[in-house]
């Protein structure tokens, strides 16, 4: 594409939707969590042209209500992979060869379908699936997918239009970027519906075909999405959508000549087992697959003895436990001055007092459940280890139950040992470990912050002196793919904060960027001669005279 040529301008990010009480919002949404609940639903995979059916189907129940069914989903087997392979073979070369103002048009319908008329619908199905409160879902499965899929149209627009700046005298040279030679693998995970929707869309979108394996605790909402994606008009086979297990899904995938690439976000175990598995399988491929993975985190907030102890509370009361701390980037851990530790326990036991716990149905509920029992009772052991171990005080939740929903209470940890387990491993639930630092020695608890975990996704310092917050930012340079100043260490916003980090977090291919698009295109550089030479002789080869 020529510089100039067909420029997108540059979107606005998507307004998020308050849900007040008395708004229309609010009931709008009501009446569609309602509608879903009152049915059962039979979810098909999405493999070329065809709804698959299998005699193998699994239920789909909300997290906080366990005992309702909201539908039924086929699971698929390895015969099934390779099917979605083929139809993304079949499908990649129309793709591919389609004016990618078209493919983006296809993207930008999406968009508006989600800004409007699936707008409820889809955060209706987060809210009962993923057990999200009316706001996280709305940042969520709403405006944050909005904003990829309008960003990443930007985004594909400029990496489209950039060409060499010069030429030379009778030469023309320009720069193809091409999708790569294969299909592409997503691998999506439960916690954020914009996720499910960004990670096939993203490879889609620069004309790559996709096989796309979303976590089963997330289907309920990926359902809606590949409606979405129907009715704004993506062809058959561009994006599969298959609900297999994963090592069935790795086994083939892996194996085959046409793997080009895997966008995944997921656990750092299982990113770390894919990597060893391709390498082992290099020779097999084409090409050199494209890796790129956001993976875990332990996630920090560290504050300085001139922090505001008020703001410090509320970023640990918000980005620890919004969505039950089910985040990458949830706070997981603080560093605490010993001049504001009362002052920010008091205000943070105040908060956990005042916040609410129940079913997404109702509003008024600011903590829902865990994903499921597996995460439930992970994140429990950690609870009863702590209880029983010495140094260490629970300050606030500690309790569970699973009778109804898989709910645990917001709880707040104490240690007097930096490096007790729950300030090192990832619990990936509403637990909080505080550790209580001289406040003196700021520089020292920047060390620790840096040296105790193997995750580097993101983190927060609070400050009101300007060179312990240059300090801080120096320190921990690596600590944090996502650094935050005076500020929660979560809430990303696509076109304003790209979202990744490294370490142990990922390769930092920084979603919702240019940066990650171009992971899934292979440049061609083109020269073209006008007057091609019909001598090999240089002048300084002629004879002198």
């Amino acid at each position: 594409m020529l510089k100039g040529f067909f420029e997108v301008p540059t979107p606005n990010n998507e307004p998020v939707r308050d849900y007040a009480p008395g708004s229309p919002e609010r009931d709008s949404l009501r009446k569609a969590i309602a509608e879903a609940r009152g049915k059962v639903v039979d979810i098909p995979m999405r493999i070329g042209s065809e709804e698959v059916r299998t005699e193998k189907k699994l239920p789909l129940n909300p997290p906080h209500d366990h005992q309702h069914l909201l539908g039924h989903f086929h699971e698929g087997d390895a015969s099934h992979v390779e099917q979605a392979i083929q139809a993304a073979l079949g499908a990649k070369p129309a793709w591919e060869n389609m004016q990618w103002e078209q493919r983006a048009a296809i993207f930008l319908k999406a968009a508006e379908l989600l800004a409007g008329p699936y707008r409820d619908k889809v955060n209706a199905a987060t809210m009962l699936g993923q057990s999200k409160n009316a706001f996280q879902a709305e940042i969520d499965s709403a405006c944050e997918l909005i904003d990829f899929l309008r960003f990443n149209v930007k985004y594909m627009s400029e990496i489209y239009s950039q060409q060499p700046p010069e030429n030379s005298p009778g030469v023309w040279n320009r720069v193809e970027q091409r999708p790569l030679e294969g299909f592409v693998l997503a691998i999506t995970p439960f916690n954020f519906t914009a996720i499910a929707g960004n990670l096939p869309t993203a490879p889609a979108m620069m004309g790559n075909t996709v096989v796309w394996k979303p976590a089963f605790t997330q289907i309920y909402a990926a359902n809606v999405l590949m409606e979405v994606f129907k009715v704004a008009g993506l062809p058959d086979g561009v994006i599969n959508l298959i609900f297999v297990d994963g090592p069935v899904a790795g086994e083939v995938v892996f194996g085959h000549p046409d793997f080009a690439g895997v966008h995944f976000t997921g656990s750092t175990g299982v990113f770390q087992t894919i990597w060893k598995t391709i390498g082992e399988n290099i020779s097999t491929y084409k090409t050199y697959p494209r890796i790129v993975g956001e993976t875990g985190g332990k996630d920090f907030v560290i504050a300085h003895k001139s922090a505001d102890p008020k703001e410090v509370a509320t970023a640990l009361s918000r980005g620890a436990f919004e969505y039950q701390g089910q985040k990458c980037s949830a706070a997981s851990r603080a560093y605490l001055p010993s001049n504001l530790w009362e002052q920010v326990k008091t205000f943070l036991l105040d908060d956990l007092s005042s916040m609410k716990m129940g079913g997404t149905e109702d509003f008024g509920n600011f903590i829902n459940a865990v994903i499921d029992e597996k995460a439930f009772e992970k994140i429990t052991s950690y609870i009863e280890e702590a209880r029983e171990a010495p140094n260490v005080e629970i300050l606030a939740g500690g309790t569970y139950d699973k009778a109804k929903g898989y709910f645990i209470a917001p709880t707040v940890i104490l240690v007097k040992d930096p490096m007790y387990k729950t300030m090192q491993e990832e619990i990936f639930g509403p637990v909080l470990t505080v550790y209580v630092y001289h406040a003196e020695h700021f520089e020292e608890a920047l060390e620790l912050v840096d040296q105790t975990s193997p995750y580097a996704l993101t983190g927060a310092v609070f400050s009101r002196d300007r060179y312990a917050t240059e300090l801080a930012t120096h320190k921990l340079r690596h600590a944090a793919g996502n650094f935050y100043i005076n500020d929660k260490p979560t809430g990303a916003v696509v076109g304003q904060q790209p979202f990744g980090g490294s370490r142990a977090s990922g390769t930092n291919d920084k979603a919702g960027s240019m940066i990650n698009l171009l992971r899934w295109v292979s440049p061609r550089t083109i020269k073209e001669t006008f007057s091609p030479a019909k001598d090999y002789r240089y002048p300084f080869l002629r004879e002198e005279k």
